[in-house]
């Protein structure tokens, strides 16, 4: 399926300089999303911060916020919104850390399958403003898994098995004074244990595998779930 044929995807370099593939790096996060009482739309926001090793060598804070619009007697859900991403190099050099200006457009569409496997199918379109390069745009695509332990809807008590795949892909390889990237940008595997606080309130502690041509490297995840 999706997620064995992507695991076989490498991508280009988007650095520099390569990070130390034996660290562990961690990334922490935040995600929020509210729906406007008896009205179709609503607001989605992540919130992260990343890093090279376990939280000092900095590797991207991005603050991304979207407004959602679900149409009436369906589950799927649009997303059109805006990030902000810096973006630093591996070490302790912070002068070549880049700015990012981001507008994006996703589709979320659920499944289920069972009683207990919840699935998520995203689709996203990302148009890209990086210092020092031209205009780029990149699509993307994640198959989410959730998978209850203990009951058959992730709420208040619930463990959970978390699991996604993710491919990235350029849509233009050129981005400036013969600058080159390729054409699969980076592939992302996680595989996580989740826990309901609360019925709008969860927990994932989680491992990603984020593989690109010149570089593959675990991170840690730490991620909260919130909505209201």
């Amino acid at each position: 399926m999706v997620l064995l044929i992507s695991s076989c995807l490498l991508v280009s370099p988007s650095f520099a300089q390569s990070p130390s593939e034996d660290e562990l790096g961690a990334w922490y996060m935040y995600f929020v999303q509210k729906k406007f009482k008896d009205s179709p739309w609503g607001i989605q926001g992540d919130y992260q911060f990343r890093f090279w090793d376990p939280g000092s060598d900095l590797e991207q804070i991005l603050l991304r916020t979207g407004l959602t619009y679900t149409p009436r007697n369906t589950k799927v859900t649009f997303t059109a919104g805006y990030a902000n991403i810096t973006t630093g190099q591996p070490g302790e050099n912070t002068r070549d850390n880049l700015l990012e200006h981001r507008i994006y457009q996703e589709a979320l569409i659920p499944q289920k399958i069972g009683s207990r496997v919840f699935l998520t199918h995203r689709f996203r379109y990302e148009q890209r403003w990086v210092d020092d390069q031209d205009f780029r745009t990149r699509y993307r695509y994640n198959v989410f898994m959730n998978v209850g332990l203990n009951d058959t809807e992730l709420r208040k008590g619930t463990f959970y098995l978390a699991l996604y795949n993710e491919i990235f892909v350029n849509g233009e390889r050129a981005i400036g004074d013969g600058r080159t990237v390729e054409f699969f940008d980076r592939n992302r595997s996680y595989v996580a244990l989740g826990y309901g606080f609360r019925d709008n309130l969860r927990f994932q502690l989680g491992l990603m595998r984020q593989t690109t041509n010149a570089w593959a490297k675990n991170q840690l995840q730490v991620s909260v779930h919130h909505t209201f």
